[in-house]
C-alpha cells in the first residue's frame, strides 16, 4: 500500500468515525444531557424553598383598578445589586396569590437585567409584556411602574428603568407611555 492510499484510508476511516460520533450525539446526547421537567421544577423548587429570602414590597392592581398597592413579600436573596434586581423582578411577573392582582401580563419572563454605574436598570423582558397587554393608558403605565417602583424603592442603587423586549429598546408597551429613556419613581401611581 503506498502512502498515499494510507491515508486516504486512514482519513476514510476517521470520518467514519467522525459521522457515527455526530450521529450518536445528535439523537442520543440531549437525552443525556436532559432533565425532564417535573424534576427540575422540584429540583428549582427545593432550592427555592431553602433559599435565604428578604422582604420586599411588591406592587399590585389596586382595588379600583387606577393605582399600585404596595405589598411586602419574602424574595430569595441575591447577592449585589444585579442579582437582586433580577430576584426582586422574577418576584414581580410570578402570578400573585389571590386577591392580588398583577399589572404584569402573564407569561411574561425576565430575560436580563443591566444597571448602569449612573443607577439606571434595564430589564430585558419576553415579548408576552407586550403581546398579552390588555392595552390602555391606565393599564400601561401601571404595567411600567410596577416594575420601576420595584426596583427603585427596594433598591437604593437603582434610579430608573428601562425596559426592553426581546433585547431591543422599544417607543412603547401599548401606544400610551413613552418607554425610550428609563423611568424614575413616580409616587403618583401608588395607592396610599
Amino acid at each position: 500500500m503506498t502512502p498515499k492510499q494510507r491515508a486516504i484510508v486512514i482519513y476514510s476511516g476517521l470520518a467514519v468515525v467522525l459521522s457515527v460520533a455526530l450521529v450518536v450525539m445528535l439523537f442520543l446526547g440531549p437525552r443525556w444531557l436532559a432533565t425532564s421537567e417535573p424534576e427540575h421544577a422540584a429540583a428549582l423548587g427545593a432550592a427555592t424553598s431553602n433559599a435565604r429570602k428578604i422582604r420586599a414590597r411588591l406592587f399590585y392592581v389596586s382595588e379600583d383598578g387606577t393605582r399600585l398597592l404596595p405589598v411586602d413579600q419574602e424574595v430569595v436573596y441575591g447577592e449585589g445589586t444585579i442579582e437582586q434586581a433580577k430576584r426582586i423582578i422574577e418576584a414581580q411577573v410570578a402570578p400573585p396569590k389571590m386577591p392580588l392582582v398583577s399589572a404584569v401580563p402573564l407569561g411574561t419572563k425576565l430575560k436580563a437585567v443591566f444597571v448602569t454605574p449612573k443607577g439606571d436598570a434595564y430589564l430585558d423582558l419576553s415579548i408576552e409584556v407586550r403581546s398579552n397587554h390588555p392595552g390602555g393608558t391606565t393599564n400601561e403605565i401601571l404595567t411600567a411602574y410596577t416594575l420601576v417602583s420595584a426596583l427603585t424603592l427596594n433598591l437604593p442603587a437603582i434610579t430608573g428603568v428601562q425596559i426592553l423586549i426581546d433585547g431591543k429598546e422599544v417607543d412603547t408597551l401599548a401606544g400610551h407611555l413613552d418607554l425610550r429613556r428609563p423611568l424614575e419613581q413616580d409616587g403618583q401611581w401608588l395607592a396610599q
